[in-house]
């Protein structure tokens, strides 16, 4: 049993919002059990561009169509190979389970490969997070990262709170730990996204990400204010 609680406390506001999701789902879900396989890959194309969007990756949505489709495009290398590794990772996703450090470890792994040194690697170095030169964010040091996310994921596994707030709560707890020394942002927008899935199957084809780009202004200070 885990002894670890995050944080947080859920109040009237978030039950409230449980159940209109909840019911919202339930109308979304009875249109996406007909839905096409082409809706299903437009909306992973979607959930790929705004998740690297965030990260300043400079593709469009339509270039990212063309990678799939296996079509040029003319972009930063770095960019390209940001969108292949993302495409493979969410295509691995329903491999992987959400408490498991090895899975966690192979996604960054998938997602990070060819862009940073050590993929699949939990940091070794502290880390701070800045806006423009202000820091805003440091992380907790090295040394208690691999202690911090073995019972971050030990929670997840035998909690009973809803899989909405779980993967809520686990996406902010991930980003105050930064277990890597980078690509943490992909990777708890892709494992929210896979606890959700797990949840109910079809949020695997949602894409949530596109709001986080939308609200930008509000996703990422949401992490400090909290």
């Amino acid at each position: 049993m885990s002894h670890y609680q995050p944080p947080f406390s859920i109040t009237p506001a978030i039950l409230n919002l449980v159940v209109e999701i909840g019911e919202l789902l339930g109308h979304w879900s009875a249109q996406t059990g007909r839905a096409s396989p082409l809706l299903r890959k437009e909306n992973r194309i979607r959930t790929i561009q705004a998740s690297l969007a965030i990260e300043h990756n400079s593709l469009s949505t339509d270039q990212v169509t063309a990678l799939v489709e296996g079509k040029r495009v003319l972009a930063p290398a770095k960019d390209i190979q940001e969108v292949r590794n993302a495409l493979l990772a969410y295509e691995k996703m329903p491999t992987w389970k959400s408490h498991r450090l090895t899975d966690l470890l192979t996604a960054h792994r998938t997602l990070m490969i060819g862009l940073v040194d050590n993929p699949g690697q939990l940091r070794d170095g502290d880390v701070g997070i800045f806006r423009d030169t202000r820091l805003v964010h440091m992380a907790p040091p090295a040394s208690q990262v691999e202690r911090l996310i073995n019972e971050l994921l030990l929670w997840l596994k035998v909690t009973d709170i809803h899989p909405l707030i779980a993967g809520a709560v686990f996406h902010y707890e991930f980003e105050f730990i930064h277990p890597f020394a980078d690509g943490n942002g992909r990777m708890g927008r892709l494992w929210q996204t896979l606890i959700l899935s797990q949840w109910r199957a079809e949020l695997a084809w949602l894409p949530v990400e596109t709001l986080m780009h939308y609200q930008q202004e509000r996703y990422l200070p949401g992490f400090r204010d909290v």
